[in-house]
């Protein structure tokens, strides 16, 4: 006799809110996982900053590393091509 007066079977609106509140929580979750993410990939640049980067990799043996070798080639052109 729930009828017009309410105190009817209400367990699909139930059903419904707990449904999106699981949503609402996997959905808070995921932004949480691509926050953590996005900081630990500005962390990990900031590190590579800081501590040189690419240029680490460079050889100490030569003045300026970052020319490269200048006008030294591999192998030699003074032979003639038949």
């Amino acid at each position: 006799m729930g009828g017009i007066f309410g105190g009817g079977d209400n367990s699909a609106m139930k059903a419904q809110i707990e449904q999106q509140r699981q949503e609402t929580e996997k959905l808070r979750q995921q932004a949480e996982a691509e926050k953590r993410d996005l900081l630990e990939k500005q962390q990990a640049a900031q590190n590579a900053r800081r501590r040189g980067g690419s240029r680490s990799l460079l050889s100490d043996a030569r003045l300026n590393p970052e020319d490269g070798m200048g006008d030294q080639t591999l192998g030699s052109n003074t032979g003639s091509v038949m």
